[in-house]
């Protein structure tokens, strides 16, 4: 049996763990945080590929995530809901590139506000604090160990083989990477008031919005920044993204808010997943997935899985 350790515990690095795990490898997740304080907490984790470079692999990889994250929306257990909803369209050539990855494709439709475009489809959306712990309960049942510290060097983690998926933190363990960056995102929670339809809508002139119905609560966004490492809330951008999402759903207005984050989306100009020469042992590269961790999940960790086979 081969022994492998993944650095990180976000959803990129506990699908990882679960499908080596299935597999029979020896599986060690090295993370400083646990999963609920990990950047995928704070996602509103809707399939879709936000903030990473929509080349035909990473689009491959997001039809597999998608089709497993439908499998495992027969389970209620697992967190994943799947939602109608609209993808809003403001300019006369959209990126339609994802489309082909959704099983059941998109139909043109009309959205908000009046004289806006878009197209209707169906797409999972994960509860992520009860999805990342049914994914911790499920790798923990297939024998992978956990250690809670910080790594500095790749020479500080036993196994034949090392997967590294640290986020913003993957570039300094491969001895530096130029094409690596943080796109702040800040959110914020509100009561849901009987909301299913989630709303998309990228090409705001105001600023990214987006509004998940979960389900007990709605994350409304948000924030792209690039470039940006603040990780404190904003008064100011919160009332701008609440501004937004009423304007699109009046539904929204007057209800409580339940909470507020922001995360760093461990972004880059593509994402990278691949092997890394001059370590004396194989080591994987898997980051850079920008704000779409949850959407390439599974198909990553097949990818992985093929490049340890």
């Amino acid at each position: 049996m081969t022994s492998v350790s993944i650095i990180g515990g976000g959803v990129l690095g506990l699908t990882v763990a679960h499908e080596l795990a299935a597999r029979g490898f020896g599986v060690t997740v090295i993370a400083a945080q646990g999963h609920r304080e990990a950047v995928s907490s704070v996602a509103a984790a809707i399939w879709f590929p936000h903030d990473v470079t929509p080349t035909p692999r990473v689009l491959a990889s997001a039809e597999v995530t998608y089709r497993r994250l439908v499998a495992l929306a027969g389970d209620p257990s697992t967190g994943v809901r799947l939602r109608h909803g609209t993808v809003v369209h403001r300019t006369p050539d959209p990126d339609l590139s994802w489309v082909p990855a959704v099983p059941g494709g998109a139909a043109p439709a009309d959205a908000p506000p009046p004289g806006a475009s878009g197209v209707r489809c169906l797409l999972p959306l994960v509860v992520t604090d009860a999805y990342l712990g049914w994914l911790h309960r499920e790798v923990q049942s297939l024998g992978v160990r956990f250690e809670s510290r910080t790594v500095a060097r790749l020479d500080e983690v036993a196994g034949d083989a090392v997967v590294v998926a640290a986020g913003l933190g993957s570039a300094a363990l491969l001895g530096g990477d130029d094409e690596v960056y943080p796109i702040r995102g800040q959110v914020v929670r509100l009561s849901n008031p009987g909301l299913t339809d989630w709303l998309l809508d990228d090409e705001n002139p105001a600023g990214l919005t987006y509004v998940v119905p979960r389900d007990h609560d709605v994350v409304c966004g948000g924030t792209g920044d690039v470039g940006s490492w603040d990780e404190t809330i904003d008064p100011d951008v919160e009332a701008g993204i609440l501004a937004r999402a009423t304007e699109l759903v009046p539904e929204l207005a007057g209800q409580a808010v339940l909470s507020r984050a922001v995360g760093l989306r461990p972004a880059r100009t593509s994402v990278r997943l691949e092997p890394v020469p001059g370590h004396g042992r194989t080591v994987i590269a898997c980051y850079g997935h920008g704000g779409a961790g949850f959407t390439l999940s599974w198909g990553e960790a097949a990818e992985v899985v093929n490049l340890l086979s």
